[in-house]
């Protein structure tokens, strides 16, 4: 069951990762549109860009009441989301290569369909645990890894 302070995290998240999906989005269209850079060079500058969108919003809204400040915890984060974009790469790697599904739509569903989930599953937690250390301790409130008890958790949504 998912309680009211886990579900206005989870609001928060998914919140601030439309936002970053529709940065990382917008900006890479833009790019290989009217900026005629490459693939590559486009979609690592949106991904920059996405991520800077999704850790500004976690820290300023779904987790601001956690003391994660400075570049540690911006390149952590970073390195979360690569993570995450490494199991969307994973599920488009295999429908492609391995089970012979390569047109585009079959790419679509597999990278950015089927591999969302589990990548949103991976950003989920390392964003909660290892970039702003919330943890749930056995009376299910919400804690600072290393740190006391808050008793409340909060988000910027409710």
């Amino acid at each position: 069951m998912v309680t009211r302070p886990r579900g206005r995290e989870l609001l928060g998240f998914a919140t601030v990762g439309l936002l970053a999906y529709a940065t990382d989005l917008a900006l890479f269209t833009w790019l290989r549109g009217p900026a005629g850079l490459g693939p590559l060079t486009a979609k690592g500058l949106s991904f920059v860009a996405g991520c800077a969108v999704a850790y500004a919003g976690n820290a300023l809204g779904t987790y601001r009441h956690t003391r994660a400040r400075g570049v540690r915890p911006y390149a952590v984060f970073f390195a979360v989301n690569l993570a995450g974009a490494l199991v969307q790469l994973l599920c488009l790697t295999v429908s492609h290569y391995c089970l012979g599904f390569t047109s585009p739509y079959a790419d679509t569903v597999s990278g950015a369909g089927i591999g969302m989930a589990p990548a949103t599953i991976v950003r989920f937690w390392g964003t909660r645990t290892l970039v702003f250390g919330v943890d749930r301790g056995a009376d299910g409130r919400a804690d600072r890894i290393g740190g006391e008890a808050e008793g409340r958790f909060g988000s910027w949504t409710g």
